[in-house]
């Protein structure tokens, strides 16, 4: 019995390795741009700049390495989405002009120099710029997260048939509060407890005006 108490508690200490963690993550943040939204019409565009930056903090939190790109930022399709830039106002971004984000050697430099095996990726549109570098990162022996609420294609159908190809090809779908709370995981871990449920608050819609509520009976005096 002793034993297999020992052999329990090796087991909780130890995260399955299909986990996404601050250690072996990493977040690839592809062509969130005017131009692009522009011609995303597959979900509510304010709804995907909430997810985008929501998942931008969370990499913030968790310190998780984060690649940004564009492309043809100066030419056609704008500057990074101000949102987003404002999370990380010192990051550099890589400028493209390959829609296939993989086929950029600065890109997968920057992408290897992370020296992380699984990439949470997002991006505009869903068919093309995400499901391009996707499929190539996948057949490089990269793990895929696509992050489906902060990417968005031109149409439903569009964004819904790229997220099939993705996943039957092994990219595994999520979204961004899943990926917050997986790299939290445990409400014990004070270090990121605060900033997380921040996050919650400010991005997490009906969740975090219950985290917010909670707050408030649990200390009135924190209200607002």
């Amino acid at each position: 019995m002793t034993d297999f108490n020992l052999n329990l508690a090796s087991v909780r200490a130890a995260p399955s390795p299909d986990l996404i963690t601050p250690d072996n993550a990493m977040m690839l943040f592809v062509d969130h741009q005017p131009q692009m939204f522009f011609g995303a019409g597959s979900t509510d565009r304010a709804s995907v700049i909430n997810a985008t930056v929501g998942l931008a903090k969370a990499a913030r939190v968790f310190d998780v390495p984060v690649v940004l790109s564009t492309v043809a930022a100066e030419s056609f399709s704008g500057p990074i989405l101000p949102q987003l830039r404002e999370v990380f106002p010192q990051h550099g971004i890589v400028d493209r002009t390959s829609m296939n984000a993989w086929e950029d050697p600065a890109l997968v430099e920057a992408v290897r120099a992370t020296g992380r095996g699984k990439i949470v990726m997002a991006g505009l549109w869903t068919e093309v710029c995400l499901v391009l570098p996707a499929l190539s990162a996948l057949n490089q022996g990269y793990e895929v997260y696509v992050v489906a609420d902060a990417s968005a294609g031109v149409t439903p159908a569009a964004h819904e048939h790229a997220m099939q190809r993705m996943t039957a090809a092994g990219a595994v779908p999520v979204t961004w509060l899943q990926v917050l709370l997986e790299l939290q995981r445990d409400w014990a871990r004070t270090e990121t407890y605060e900033a997380t449920t921040e996050v919650v608050k400010e991005h997490g819609g009906a969740y975090g005006l219950g985290v917010s509520y909670a707050h408030s009976m649990i200390d009135p005096h924190a209200a607002g």
